[in-house]
């Protein structure tokens, strides 16, 4: 199973990008996903999920900005930042809880991760 990240970039304050998050291999569903962020100096912090059973929740810092969603046809996770700041600068992370064919067990797993800058 491989997650690959993408839709990351330059970007004024006030504008807007959609990462996307696309998982392949031998995965059945994606049964939970996040989006993390990390920048220098800092921990890694997760800023948008969505579980299981469908409940969403985001970090109070991006709330109302930033829009998470799952496509489970598409096997894609992705993260709709709008209004950004330049406190967004980070590298962002895709996690995905799935599981796979003839498995009943869940796995967890990480993307590469993809740089947004925002910046004037």
């Amino acid at each position: 199973v491989q997650l690959v990240e993408s839709g990351g970039g330059l970007v004024q304050p006030g504008g807007s990008l959609r990462l996307s998050c696309a998982a392949s291999g031998n995965i059945a569903s994606i049964y939970a996903a996040a989006w993390y962020r990390q920048s220098p100096g800092k921990q890694r912090e997760r800023v948008a999920s969505v579980a299981g059973d469908g409940s969403i929740n985001y970090a109070d810092s991006v709330k109302g900005r930033f829009t998470i969603s799952l496509d489970n046809v598409k096997k894609l996770v992705y993260l709709q930042m709008n209004t950004l700041e330049p406190e967004d600068t980070a590298v962002y992370y895709c996690n995905e809880e799935v599981y796979v064919f003839y498995d009943e067990v869940r796995y967890d797993y990480w993307g590469q991760g993809t740089q947004v800058t925002v910046s004037s």
